[in-house]
């Protein structure tokens, strides 16, 4: 497979850093004598989050450094119009000294902001973080704090360990933020079975995350298929390279329900091309435009989307399960590449949740349901196995049809270790054992009268993972819940009669969350007690603080979260809300400000 080389599928430029140099306006000796140093260590800073941070897509981020440092209020207003123009979409502020609060700090509202105060003895950095923090706070604009444990000597350049986790904290957030302005979701089709969360709600996707909210009916599938709006040679050898590459395995359905094979045939067909029209209706596709259909190449600027599929569609045509399964992932026909965002059943929430992992960790995600809690008995009265080491307080079965990305196999690696990597760091190798540790089956037709293909894979075990989901309630909005934990792995015998119990054609991901032997994390069967919805999205390593300070940006409280208390990062606001109760404190700081975007 050759690696797609990183470029920008959407529509706009990338949004960049914005490093802001704050410094004491006094002219006299003391501005003077702070110049270098302040300019310095902007510089530090904007190399350190270049060299360590990327979108994505795989594209380098920038940073943009003021042209002067800031002093007072003509030369921040000269900053905010260069930042505008060079397409900021994070504001981070440093300094060295004591600065003029309100003179110098960034009023842009829907900017993402932090300011890192030096800690030094010689000029009073902290002392000025803590001005403008107030003055911000004073202002209703709120901002991140970051301040180093240890003090450091005037002359030193570099940037503490602790500093160096908020830097890349907030400007991950921050970028993930900024990306995700501007874009769509793309809902095909509507809701599906009635689930919640497939009700698709504008205004959450507006006023929350700066997106707009996309909509086709799925008929524009069949149109698309029947008018052959698709690139016919790309068909041809997307459909060779799943013959290579998407081996078949049993067929569950009775012998007298089977699909002959010239059916099955079709169907690999139709889920090909089902594919490829998702992929030209998120993205667009400039061959459209060279055979005739101009409005069609255009797509619709979507870095998310879902796809209705049952029943209406599931009950006459092949499914969305390829489709889903294949653009989530990080490779195709096309070779190693940025994984697209496609919810199953059209559940935006979690397709939202979905965006919000793949955006902090720029690797694959998977989409699962939130199916089963087995207890230590349940397991041991099945199959006579003993759970012990993590999963000795029982595990929960992550399952669904089609939309778990082949990642989710776990046959990458990182220090020899099972993982998710972004795809830039994918081999052919790797992707190869994906694809191999992953069967094709017709799928189940009790569930799809219409036929097609669903993934079947087991998550190797090993794997820190966090799972998450934004659920929408009624007078509140959006409250997000986080649970970090692992996958694991269950002996052959134990994982094929449990598994065998559901659906065996879907994709299993054995999953035990960090419990604390308190509140909703009290043990896993309460983890799963107190889930908010049928589905999750499960994400490679433990970003839950990434999360946290995500959801702080957008003013989506955090409801229940099992990241330690030391690794929490919000505005420094939301300590005003109750220092003593920060759950709480998260809950009024966002009812408060409202969502970013009003």
């Amino acid at each position: 497979m050759n690696m797609t080389l990183p470029h920008n599928r959407l529509l706009g430029d990338m949004p960049k850093i914005g490093i802001r140099p704050t410094i004491d306006g006094r002219l006299g000796g003391v501005r003077e004598s702070l110049e270098e140093q302040t300019m310095n260590m902007a510089r530090a800073v904007a190399q350190f989050l270049s060299e360590n941070l990327r979108h994505y897509n795989g594209l380098p981020v920038e940073c943009v450094i003021a042209d002067t440092t800031i002093g007072g209020v003509a030369e921040a207003a000269r900053t905010a119009e260069q930042f505008r123009k060079a397409g900021v979409g994070v504001s981070l502020t440093v300094t060295t000294c004591w600065c003029y609060g309100a003179e110098t700090m960034d009023m842009d509202p829907d900017l993402p902001k932090a300011v890192w105060g030096f800690n030094g003895t010689e000029r009073p950095g902290a002392v000025y973080l803590a001005a403008v923090s107030a003055a911000h706070n004073q202002k209703g604009l709120p901002v991140f704090n970051i301040y180093g444990r240890d003090v450091q000597d005037a002359g030193d350049s570099s940037i503490p360990e602790d500093v160096q986790e908020k830097l890349l904290r907030f400007a991950r957030t921050g970028l993930a933020v900024a990306n995700m302005r501007g874009k769509s979701y793309l809902s095909m089709g509507g809701v599906s079975m009635g689930i919640g969360g497939s009700i698709v709600i504008p205004d959450f996707f507006e006023r929350w995350l700066g997106m707009r909210v996309e909509t086709i009916d799925m008929v524009e599938f069949v149109r698309r298929m029947d008018r052959g709006i698709y690139d016919h040679e790309e068909f041809e050898q997307a459909l060779a390279w799943v013959k290579a590459n998407c081996p078949e395995g049993k067929d569950y359905n009775s012998p007298e329900r089977q699909r002959s094979r010239d059916q099955k045939d079709a169907d690999w067909a139709t889920s090909v091309k089902m594919a490829l029209i998702t992929r030209d209706l998120m993205v667009g596709n400039p061959k459209l435009a060279e055979m005739g259909y101009g409005e069609e190449a255009l797509g619709r600027n979507a870095i998310a989307s879902g796809f209705q599929g049952q029943r209406q569609w599931t009950d006459h045509l092949p499914n969305g399960d390829f489709l889903e399964a294949i653009l989530n992932t990080s490779f195709d026909w096309t070779g190693i590449r940025a994984p697209y965002i496609v919810a199953t059943e059209n559940d935006a929430m979690n397709g939202a949740s979905m965006l919000f992992n793949h955006l902090l960790t720029n690797a694959a995600t998977i989409f699962a349901d939130v199916r089963t809690y087995w207890s230590p008995a349940a397991v041991k009265r099945v199959t006579g196995h003993e759970l012990a080491g993590r999963a000795a307080d029982g595990i929960l079965h992550l399952i669904n049809s089609g939309p778990a990305a082949l990642d989710g196999t776990g046959q990458q690696s990182r220090n020899g270790e099972p993982a998710m990597k972004p795809y830039w760091e994918i081999t052919e190798e790797e992707a190869q054992a994906c694809l191999k540790a992953t069967t094709w089956h017709a799928s189940d037709l009790g569930y799809f009268r219409g036929g097609g293909w669903s993934t079947r894979f087991r998550t190797r075990g090993g794997m820190p993972v966090t799972m998450c989901r934004i659920n929408w309630v009624q007078g509140l909005g959006p409250a997000m819940q986080i649970a970090e934990g692992w996958t694991v792995d269950l002996p052959d015998h134990v994982h094929t009669v449990l598994d065998e119990r559901t659906n065996p054609t879907w994709p299993t991901t054995w999953f035990v969350p960090r419990t604390t032997g308190s509140g909703p994390f009290r043990d896993v069967y309460t983890v799963m007690n107190n889930w908010g919805a049928n589905h999750g999205a499960i994400g490679y390593g433990h970003y839950g603080a990434d999360l946290i300070a995500l959801c702080a940006m957008l003013r989506i409280p955090v409801y229940m979260h099992n990241v330690p208390e030391e690794q929490i990062f919000r505005p420094s606001a939301w300590t005003l809300f109750g220092a003593n109760e920060p759950m709480g404190a998260d809950f009024r700081a966002c009812s408060n400000y409202g969502p970013l975007y009003g």
